[in-house]
């Protein structure tokens, strides 16, 4: 998985893979960081409720992967849609190949 673009944030990291189907696909990681499931499950809950709303409707067909950061266990919701937000304007115009859209 070290293909592709990468663009990062202060709440989640997104890695651009080439298309591997005719529409757009997110997939989203949340890692332990030691804490319970029931505050990863909910992480992941709100992390794919704002793809759905704010990057899918905007992205061409290609892969994403959507990683959730340690900070992000801590973030309000609102913090986690501004940031989606704004990453999937990125991601949207980021070079095809290269090394990432924004800083590294």
């Amino acid at each position: 998985m070290r293909s592709g673009v990468r663009v990062r944030a202060k709440l989640v990291d997104l890695r651009r893979l080439e298309p591997s189907a005719a529409q757009a696909r997110v997939a989203v990681v949340v890692g332990k960081f030691s804490f319970s499931a029931v505050q990863r499950n909910k992480l992941k809950r709100r992390l794919r409720e704002l793809v759905r709303l704010h990057m899918l409707p905007v992205l061409a067909p290609m892969d994403v992967l959507v990683r959730a950061r340690r900070e992000a266990y801590s973030a309000t919701f609102e913090m986690l849609r501004s940031e989606i937000a704004d990453l999937a304007g990125r991601l949207a115009v980021a070079p095809a190949t290269g090394r990432g859209a924004g800083p590294q």
